[in-house]
């Protein structure tokens, strides 16, 4: 169709005058620019949507606003309406930019724009180095030959859901003028990483292939800040809290400057010793943890992480701490507000003794730690014979603060409390520490804000890990793995990654310390559930269980090559000797050494399919470039931005409103659009019927059994095949994975069974219990009405803050942006 002029406002009317294209010809041609290619779109429904929000005299901006939210609203429709939604935004984020460089108006359309880039990309470094944003040494690149490199054909790739994440918060900007295009961003964090490198320009090509292709995403803290003044890139932070006031207000204090630049905290806070505890230097009574947890609560939210999203922060203690039955009850919305902390993540450090104890039906202690000293350091069989042994004392008297319960009832209370707060997660001690490569050097005393990262901390070092994670999704076809692709992805990851360690801002020396010294780094993945659609193999099977084992063990071998490879360029690591690697232990044989402890054969599968031995020996001989090299994160924010399901998680609803500080935003599952369209059964009744049941196929008849199963959604499935998919990986794995696991009918019955199984599967940690709200909204439709709009309002919007990361995530939208 074309627009009726005399229905539009006087500046978008054409002109008999001979001239440069009016405004209503420009319309027409960038609606069919962004539909071009998208066959489930129409340029004329979008225009005419449009047009009713057109008005005499109407703004520049509210016209691209109207274009965007014409093709949003028509995201139920099909999927491909997403994709037009973003490249229209895309007509806008490139008008401001190119204005702003200019001086002076300025448009290009995506055409156009193939031959701008490659000048655009000098301009953009030059102006933001003026603005004291960019790293100077960014001009010492070849800027010609990076700007020839550049694809800008790969804006045509996001999701609505994807640029809006990334115009909202990571496009560099001027008072909330964005002067950043997209494949600029991508070679910024590209150059930022490879400043060190002896070929920098060509190693910035490398990294900016990956990236811009979607294979591999960096973390959000690289993302922001990589290539900037300020390059603060590492994701996760753990630290141990001491037993006095000086290390309490110091770990305090080490939170919000970590925080200030984007970093999720983990701390270990099992030292400091328990309600009722003597106090030397007063002769007075210890007021336990909870009081300083307060603090450190307050301080998350005070501090936030670079204006962009809120501090964020989780709490670990070990399960026989005397304050244990106060830590479960923090996040409660009843009792004492001065002890609970209803902003902070808390997670149980569970040893093993423990879970055998509720095995057995026995008693449990609980101590405070300043009285039983070693057992933070302890794990294993070592941590079995000293804690009974403090139990003969305080039977004896030797011991002043303890108090005696049944196992199994403090083990019901956990999981009472997890399924009514969120919290605290359940995070097991001695598989983190009987696996770990660096059990010669140190202790792991918690994981990190999102349970995958599984360091050694101490008074003297705060352990750091540096993330990204591989795109699955990008790695198959219907014949399975594209094992070549992956190897390459994989190992030009790790060595981003490892780049991270060299040019990382650090703002505390023990987080310097500690990661010159380890050189830890976490590759992850995500778009699982998205390679098992390409694959047709539901969740719920067996064959997607030998999936996860196969992928990740394809990771796990070309992740340690690659840092074998780097330690022969560049040297091992410092603590490199008598670690596991240094011994030949690798990831997969150190599951042997959980089963000794446990004093028994592995509950879990061992199968193996690569030449493990060769690369066994060149460990040994060659040493590793990184003391740690894999970890599964949530991935959440840069699953948005690269358009896939987050991290492990099965598909959460095949039709849903996704809220976020970017908007709401209509989330439908295209293989599922595409596999009814096939079948002739995707039509408005369809989307009605999708709505009517939240998302899920199961109750609408006429949908075949098959797609039923392919498609079933995370409340579907029986939890039990997550952590079975779980533990196959877990046995490649140096560190951990996020796991959440979903219920849709929890019961205490349940609960005991699933995280029993967890436990003896070998798991190292689990994330959110997720389960389903007693009552739901009103269904209605979502055409038209598809929130707000944070990035074309009519001015242009600052860049917002996320919801705060350290509340619990909704129960009906797991999706928490934490980490990354």
């Amino acid at each position: 169709m074309t627009l009726d002029a005399e229905a539009l406002p006087a500046f978008a009317r054409p002109t008999a005058e001979a001239g440069p294209p009016s405004a209503l010809d420009r319309m027409e041609r960038v609606v069919a620019e962004a539909c071009d290619g998208l066959p489930g779109t129409s340029a004329d429904r979008i225009l005419a949507e449009a047009r009713r929000g057109l008005y005499p005299g109407i703004p520049d901006a509210e016209v691209e606003l109207a274009l965007v939210m014409a093709a949003r609203s028509y995201v139920e429709a099909d999927p491909d309406y997403s994709h037009a939604a973003a490249r229209l935004l895309l007509d806008k984020l490139r008008r401001e930019a190119l204005t702003f460089l200019a001086g002076a108006p300025d448009t290009a359309g995506q055409a156009e724009m193939a031959d701008r880039y490659a000048s655009y990309l000098a301009a953009y470094v030059e102006r933001g180095i003026a603005l004291g944003r960019l790293d100077p040494a960014l001009a010492g690149f070849d800027l010609d030959r990076l700007g020839r490199a550049l694809r800008p054909e790969r804006d045509g790739q996001f999701t609505f859901l994807g640029l809006q994440t990334l115009y909202d918060r990571y496009f560099l900007h001027d008072d909330g003028v964005r002067y950043e295009l997209p494949q600029a961003f991508f070679m910024r964090i590209a150059m930022g990483l490879a400043l060190r490198e002896d070929d920098r320009e060509a190693r910035a090509i490398e990294f900016y292939e990956l990236l811009s292709s979607f294979d591999f995403m960096a973390s959000t803290p690289t993302l922001f800040n990589a290539g900037t003044t300020r390059p603060q890139l590492s994701s996760c932070f753990l630290t141990t809290v001491g037993d006095d006031l000086e290390s309490i207000f110091h770990s305090i204090g080490n939170n919000a400057m970590l925080s200030k630049y984007s970093g999720g905290l983990g701390n270990d806070w099992t030292p400091v010793r328990g309600l009722g505890a003597h106090i030397r230097g007063t002769n007075g009574r210890s007021q336990g943890v909870v009081p300083f947890l307060k603090i450190a609560n307050d301080t998350a939210v005070a501090v936030n992480q670079g204006g962009k999203r809120k501090g964020a922060v989780c709490a670990y203690l070990e399960t026989w701490h005397v304050d244990i039955e106060e830590f479960l009850d923090l996040r409660k919305n009843t009792g004492d507000d001065r002890r609970r902390t209803h902003d902070m993540n808390t997670a149980n450090w569970v040893p093993d003794l423990f879970m055998q104890r509720v095995e057995q039906d026995g008693q449990w202690t609980l101590f405070s730690p300043d009285e039983v000293p070693d057992l933070h350091d302890t794990y294993g069989t070592a941590f079995a014979k000293a804690y009974t042994a403090y139990e003969a004392a305080a039977d004896e008297g030797r011991i002043k603060v303890f108090k005696r319960v049944r196992a199994v009832d403090l083990w019901r209370r956990m999981l009472t409390m997890l399924f009514e707060t969120g919290h605290p997660w359940i995070t097991f001690k001695d598989p983190c520490n009987l696996r770990s490569p660096q059990q010669h050097v140190g202790v792991v005393h918690s994981s990190n804000l999102c349970t995958e990262i599984t360091l050694n901390t101490d008074a003297d070092e705060v352990a750091v890990c540096n993330l990204g994670s591989v795109n699955l999704a990008r790695h198959v076809g219907p014949e399975g793995l594209d094992a070549e692709r992956l190897r390459r992805t994989v190992r030009t990851a790790v060595r981003m990654l490892d780049n991270v360690i060299d040019v990382n801002f650090y703002t505390i020396p023990e987080a310097r310390r500690a990661n010159m010294r380890h050189r830890p780094v976490g590759l992850g993945l995500m778009g699982f559930q998205d390679a098992l659609f390409t694959l047709r193999l539901p969740y719920a099977s067996r064959d997607a269980v030998d999936f996860a084992d196969e992928s990740m063990e394809l990771i796990s071998y070309h992740a340690i090559e690659a840092s074998v490879d780097l330690a022969a360029e560049r040297g091992a690591y410092a603590t490199f000797e008598g670690s596991l690697w240094s011994r030949g232990v690798l990831p997969i044989d150190s599951v042997q050494l959980l089963a000794e402890a446990r004093g028994g054969e592995p509950d879990i599968d061992l199968g193996q399919s690569l030449d493990w031995d060769s690369l066994r020996e060149r460990v040994r001989a060659t040493g590793m470039r990184n003391s740690n090299v894999m970890a599964i994160a949530p991935t959440a924010t840069i699953a948005n931005i690269t358009g896939v399901g987050q991290s492990i998680e099965p598909v959460y609803r095949n039709l849903y409103v996704k809220s976020n500080m970017s908007g709401d935003f209509t989330v439908v599952n295209p293989h599922l659009v595409r596999d009814l369209r096939e079948r002739g059964l995707w039509d408005e009744e369809m989307v009605s019927d999708l709505k009517l049941h939240d998302g899920s196929l199961g109750e609408i008849a006429r949908v075949p059994d098959d797609l039923k199963a392919l498609y079933a959604t995370a409340f579907e499935i029986d939890p039990e095949w997550l952590v079975d998919a779980a533990a196959r990986r877990q046995k490649w794995i140096d560190q951990a994975q996020s796991l959440n696991l979903y219920m849709a009918e929890p019961s205490g019955r349940k609960l005991d069974a699933l995280y029993r199984r967890a436990w003896r599967s070998g798991l190292k940690t689990t994330y959110y219990l997720r389960s389903q709200s007693a009552t739901h909204v009103e269904k209605s439709t979502l055409k038209g009405t598809d929130g707000r709009l944070n990035a074309v309002s009519a001015a242009p919007a600052p860049v917002p803050a996320d919801p705060a990361p350290g509340a619990a995530c909704s129960i009906d939208d797991p999706e928490c942006e934490a980490c990354q």
